[in-house]
Order: C-alpha cells, then sequence, then structure tokens
C-alpha cells in the first residue's frame, strides 16, 4: 500500500511535545504501525496504552498523523516526512535562538566545541561546490 506523505507548509505545522515527537520518530522509522506496535518500540518508561493512544490522537489532530481503520483498531501512518518536519524546527529554531543568522548557529557550536576546525572547512567546501 502506498502512504502519501503530506507536505505541508513548515509555517502551519504545530509544534510538538517531546512525547509527540519521539512518536513521530518511531511512525517515520515504522511507516505506519498500530498503536502497540509504537508501544513496543519506546524503550524504557512504556506509557500506559491508553496513554499513547490519545498521544497517537492528538498527532492525528494536529495533522501528522493520519489513520486506516480495520474495524475497530487502526493503523496509524506520517502524513508530514521528516525532512518537512526537520526544516520547520529549523527555521523556527534559527529564528528563535539565532535571529535568523547561520552566522550565529555556526559560531554557537563553535563556541561549545560542538563543531571541529575539519567540520567547517568540510562545510565551506559544501558551500563553494554548490555555487
Amino acid at each position: 500500500m502506498f502512504v502519501f506523505i503530506h507536505q505541508k507548509p513548515a509555517v502551519h505545522m504545530k509544534k510538538l511535545t517531546n512525547k509527540e515527537e519521539e512518536i513521530m520518530k518511531i511512525l517515520w522509522r515504522l511507516q505506519k504501525a498500530f498503536v502497540k506496535e509504537v508501544l513496543a518500540e519506546i524503550p524504557e518508561e512504556k506509557p500506559h496504552y491508553n496513554t499513547l493512544s490519545t498521544i497517537i490522537r492528538n498527532l492525528e489532530e494536529k495533522g501528522y498523523v493520519g489513520h486506516q481503520a480495520y474495524g475497530n483498531t487502526h493503523q496509524y501512518h506520517p502524513l508530514i516526512s521528516k525532512e518537512v518536519y526537520r526544516k520547520s524546527f529549523m527555521n523556527s529554531a534559527m529564528n528563535d535562538y539565532f535571529n535568523n543568522s547561520y552566522k550565529g548557529l555556526v559560531s554557537y557550536f563553535a563556541k561549545e566545541e560542538k563543531i571541529s576546525l575539519e567540520d567547517l572547512k568540510e562545510i565551506i567546501e559544501q558551500i563553494e561546490k554548490n555555487r
């Protein structure tokens, strides 16, 4: 079965809670799953089945997840691709924390020693290559 991944404009996406984001990562990996299959993928501190079901229904209300009904049970699938979410998340972080400055973002990681000189050189090479 083909599952259409909706490419919603990033500006209309509602922010996810940490738990919702964790569930989306599982759904992106599995591509389609029943609640019990998502529950099996949660590594520790598993929520109650009904709690997880509520989280997934909230994701559906926010437009991130769709479902296929099989009688009284639902199989869920992502409507938003991981790439579209990542772009929205990064654009929001850039705006909220770095005043839309990529220089500020890279400077932050350099100051925190999260990016090496070699990494920076590779980034510069990629930029020059894509010009």
